[in-house]
């Protein structure tokens, strides 16, 4: 129960931080959405570079077993954005996960952007995925900043050395990873069987 007190605790004693990140993030998906639809080659650019780099042919390989599927999704999730694009480089640069992070989100928004009357209707149900897993991101990108802060400005969180405020902040984005994680769990497994039982379903209807 510690474990579930904690990062909520965090969230209130932030809550203006955590507030405006939840504002500039969904908004820059929401940005990315809108230049896909806007300018349709650029959704058709990601596509390729998907088939390209064999994502596709991961995702059609184990979608008719949604349990795998799940793994899958959760292992990419973890990797290629909360683990490469959000937490290492912050680990290196004060602030730089936010930025690579602010970067992925226009380009999943845009990767998100239906094209096709189908897609459109997987939208549908894919969208509660998408609020999941970017409230996973969201905590991540408040831990990175928190740690930037306390990296930087050591008495923000009550320290004096840089090395003391790195390490409380480096605590505090562990917290938030813990809680993150479960997320993307949560995530993984409702976008898996989502996408394998539902959205077939209303597409036959």
């Amino acid at each position: 129960m510690n474990l579930v007190r904690t990062p909520l605790q965090i969230l209130r004693d932030h809550r203006r931080a955590y507030l405006i990140a939840n504002l500039v993030i969904y908004g820059l998906v929401l940005a990315g959405f809108g230049l896909g639809l806007a300018f349709p080659e650029l959704a058709a650019a990601r596509a390729t570079t998907l088939q390209g780099d064999g994502t596709a042919d991961l995702v059609l390989a184990v979608f008719s077993n949604p349990w795998l599927f799940a793994v899958t999704i959760l292992a990419v999730n973890v990797i290629t954005v909360s683990l490469l694009a959000i937490i290492l480089p912050s680990l290196v640069i004060p602030f730089a996960g936010i930025a690579i992070f602010g970067y992925r989100a226009v380009v999943i928004g845009i990767t998100l952007a239906p094209t096709t009357e189908a897609t459109w209707i997987a939208m549908i149900p894919h969208s509660l995925t998408v609020v999941i897993e970017f409230q996973a991101y969201i905590l991540l990108t408040l831990g990175a900043y928190l740690l930037g802060r306390a990296w930087v400005t050591p008495s923000f969180v009550g320290e004096d050395l840089h090395r003391r405020g790195y390490l409380e902040g480096l605590r505090t984005l562990g917290l938030l990873a813990l809680a993150a994680f479960a997320l993307l769990i949560i995530g993984a497994l409702y976008e898996a069987f989502s996408l394998r039982y539902l959205v077939p379903v209303l597409l036959l209807g």
